[in-house]
């Protein structure tokens, strides 16, 4: 095996975290986040730890098969903490880690984005929809 230099190792490096590469870490990360559940999860949890059935309320439309897999994957990946209470029924809580705290900025701006620009896609999707039908 050759030697490599330092900066050599440091491009290596570099490269591993490369979203662009198919068989980059990364990438995954990314599809998680991006992911309409996961949003407005994190978005949820925002405010502060709920349980299981205050998040199932409050997110219209995710099933429970969906909202158990994307909070299992959401503690997995370190964003979110699960906590048992032993009591009859047991108490399930979810809450933001600190690592998951850091991703809300950004997460809060996309979503407050979508919400501001909704009428413009709206009106951008019509237009397409239109020419698309006349073509």
């Amino acid at each position: 095996m050759p030697t490599r230099t330092a900066a050599q190792l440091r491009e290596e490096a570099a490269r591993e975290y490369d979203a662009f590469l198919a068989s980059c870490p990364a990438r995954q990360l990314l599809d998680r986040i991006s992911d309409k559940w996961v949003t407005l999860i994190l978005t949820a949890l925002a405010d502060g730890p709920q349980r299981y059935s205050d998040l199932s309320r409050r997110i219209a439309g995710v099933s429970q098969k969906m909202l158990t897999q994307t909070l299992r994957s959401l503690e997995r990946d370190g964003l979110l903490t699960r906590s048992v209470t032993p009591s009859v029924p047991v108490r399930v809580d979810y809450e933001l880690t600190p690592l998951g705290e850091t991703l809300m900025p950004l997460i809060a701006s996309i979503k407050t984005w979508a919400e501001t620009h909704m009428p413009q896609v709206n009106a951008a999707r019509e237009t397409y929809d239109d020419v698309s039908a006349t073509a």
